[in-house]
């Protein structure tokens, strides 16, 4: 019986925390993803509308602020 109580202290987290984790984590990695890329052919040609568009700027790094904070509230949801 005592161990049963021990094993229950034990469960920092329940199902609905790992799945809140799951989804920071997806949209970190999303957000990685659409940082990604931007390299031209020609070392010599800088294509600044690729490297500063707005998926790269604004949106990518949303999603990764977005992702890291989903990931704090999974962490202090209470199950």
């Amino acid at each position: 019986m005592a161990q049963k109580n021990n094993k229950k202290s034990l469960d920092f987290f329940g199902k609905s925390n790992y799945t809140w984790m799951l989804v920071g984590a997806a949209l970190i990695l999303v957000g990685m993803l659409l940082m990604a890329g931007g390299k031209s052919a020609d070392p010599n040609v800088f294509n600044a509308d690729e490297v500063y568009s707005f998926r790269r700027i604004t949106l990518a790094p949303i999603l990764i602020i977005a992702g890291f904070c989903v990931e704090v509230f999974a962490i202090f949801k209470k199950h």
